[in-house]
C-alpha cells in the first residue's frame, strides 16, 4: 500500500535528463554514460565540472534540464 508520503518521496528521488544545447545529446541520470566514464545513477550535480559532451565537446554549463 502506498500513501501520500511514499509518492512525495518518489518525486524527490526521480532522476532527471539533461540536454546539450549545442548538439542535443541527452544525459539521463538513471542510465548515466558508462561509455564516457559516468556510472548509472550519477546525478548531474555529481558529474565532474571538467566533463564534456561526448558528441560535440560542449561544457557541462552548456546543458539544460529537460523533461522527456
Amino acid at each position: 500500500m502506498t500513501g501520500f508520503y511514499d509518492n512525495a518521496f518518489a518525486d524527490m528521488t526521480e532522476t532527471k535528463t539533461w540536454m546539450c544545447l549545442i548538439c542535443g545529446w541527452i544525459y539521463d541520470e538513471a542510465a548515466g554514460s558508462p561509455e564516457h566514464g559516468i556510472a548509472p545513477g550519477t546525478a548531474w550535480a555529481d558529474v565532474p565540472m571538467n566533463w564534456t559532451c561526448p558528441e560535440c565537446g560542449a561544457r557541462k554549463e552548456d546543458f539544460e534540464m529537460v523533461q522527456i
